[in-house]
């Protein structure tokens, strides 16, 4: 069974920053890839940043102020959150496509809450 533990979430002060971490564990063979979404109350998770064989994805929103990074080694992805927006507030979750001893499939993490004060 595969495991994403999210961490690095908080309040935080509008053009502050933070960093989310999730690690990836289990009997896991390989991590094509791994990503960041968000969601909100009421509104559809939302993508906010992918990597996948080297190249990065992400939503227009945060271009310019987010970057997602990998460490493979450590089946680790990283999300670091700067000049961070109110509108930013949300439940953030990590997600990767993992193959594992139990074949491949996709997995999500529990999410972690990030508030941005105004």
């Amino acid at each position: 069974q595969v495991q994403l533990v999210e961490s690095g979430g908080g309040l935080v002060q509008a053009g502050g920053s933070l960093r989310l971490s999730c690690a990836a564990s289990g009997s896991i063979f390989s991590i094509t890839r791994m990503g960041w979404y968000r969601q909100t109350p009421g509104k559809q998770r939302e993508l906010v940043a992918t990597t996948s064989g080297g190249s990065t994805t992400y939503a227009d929103s945060v271009k310019g102020r987010f970057t997602i990074s990998r460490d493979s080694a450590k089946n680790t992805v990283y999300l670091q959150m700067n000049s961070l927006k109110p509108e930013d507030t949300a439940v953030y979750y990590c997600k990767t496509d993992t193959f594992s001893r139990q074949g491949f499939a996709t997995y999500w993490g529990q999410g972690t809450q990030v508030t941005v004060s105004s």
